[in-house]
């Protein structure tokens, strides 16, 4: 059994070793340090900075904060927006990837996807989805919306009802239709975008909308 040996029993009383990364129990004459139970070595990870300390943490985290805020904008390609449905998360992914767009483009998720962004049942909705279309085109000056429906899509049932989306030429007629009317309003929006319409199934392969 490995058993550690604490630091206290190894250092000579009095000696002061700079390569130390721990902390062991102060002497009585040495309790006027902010954490009067304890000795802390230069190393270690609860020792209170220093002016300069507190100075270099400011600037490193004022340094970080602008990093971050560049890596937020830029030039990208594209959103893609779909649906919630967690059987498609990966072969969305694996789809914009293979179409070079990995690590591309902002991503909207919203029950049905375009469906959620145009249709009446789900009008509390659409505020949100246009306003961060305009924030995606302002921050990442994004090129075209990739519009992303899905086959069995249950919010789909729920704006059109079953018999609408009954069958694969009824499904793929009702999602067109919502597609089309989804470009339309990216138009009115944002004239400036191309606009990709697709209907995904299952096993991931797409089928394009014109």
């Amino acid at each position: 059994m490995l058993v550690e040996t604490p630091a206290a029993a190894i250092l000579p009383r009095g000696r002061r070793d700079h390569r130390m990364r721990t902390c062991f129990p102060a002497e009585p004459r040495q309790r006027r340090n902010p954490d009067p139970d304890y000795r802390h070595g230069p190393g270690c990870g609860c020792a209170h900075p220093g002016r300069r300390g507190l100075l270099g943490l400011v600037a490193g985290g004022a340094a970080l904060l602008a990093r971050e805020a560049v890596a937020g904008t830029g030039q990208y390609e594209a959103m893609l927006v779909n649906c919630i449905d967690p059987r498609l998360t990966t072969p969305s992914f694996l789809w914009m990837s293979s179409h070079g767009l990995r690590d591309s483009y902002s991503h909207f998720v919203i029950a049905g996807g375009p469906i959620g962004a145009v249709h009446p049942r789900f009008a509390a909705w659409h505020a949100a989805f246009w306003e961060n279309l305009e924030i995606t085109v302002g921050l990442h000056a994004i090129r075209r919306v990739v519009a992303m429906t899905h086959r069995d899509c249950g919010a789909a049932k729920l704006a059109f009802g079953e018999v609408a989306v009954a069958g694969r030429a009824a499904e793929t007629a009702t999602h067109a239709e919502a597609l089309r009317t989804f470009r339309a309003e990216a138009a009115r929006r944002q004239p400036r975008l191309a606009v990709t319409l697709a209907i995904m199934d299952l096993d991931g392969t797409i089928e394009r909308v014109g």
